[in-house]
């Protein structure tokens, strides 16, 4: 295998037992917190939203495209804002009466 890769065997089988980097375990912590952000706002919170939580409540250094790629990668996304209003004629497709 490792000839195939083009490395020697030796640090071949050191990348393979190595363990997960500090950045790896830093973004598994910093998802987990951010899920329980997420779920403590019912599932309506964003990138955007969540991010402010880490800072404010953990301490903790976090940039706005970590966040939004921990969440994407996690699952978890906000709700979004409805648009527009609701139509005030009747549905059925007939004109609408005035009220009375």
């Amino acid at each position: 295998m490792a000839r195939l890769l083009g490395v020697s065997r030796q640090g071949y089988y050191a990348w393979k037992d190595r363990g997960p980097s500090r950045r790896r375990r830093e973004d598994a912590e910093l998802a987990e917190k951010i899920r329980g952000h997420h779920e403590r706002s019912h599932g309506t919170y964003g990138a955007p939203r969540i991010l402010a939580d880490p800072r404010e409540l953990d301490g903790l250094c976090v940039g706005r495209k970590r966040v939004a790629r921990l969440m994407r990668q996690a699952g978890p996304a906000g709700v979004h804002r409805r648009t527009g209003r609701a139509s005030l004629t009747a549905r059925t497709g007939g004109p609408s009466q005035p009220p009375t």
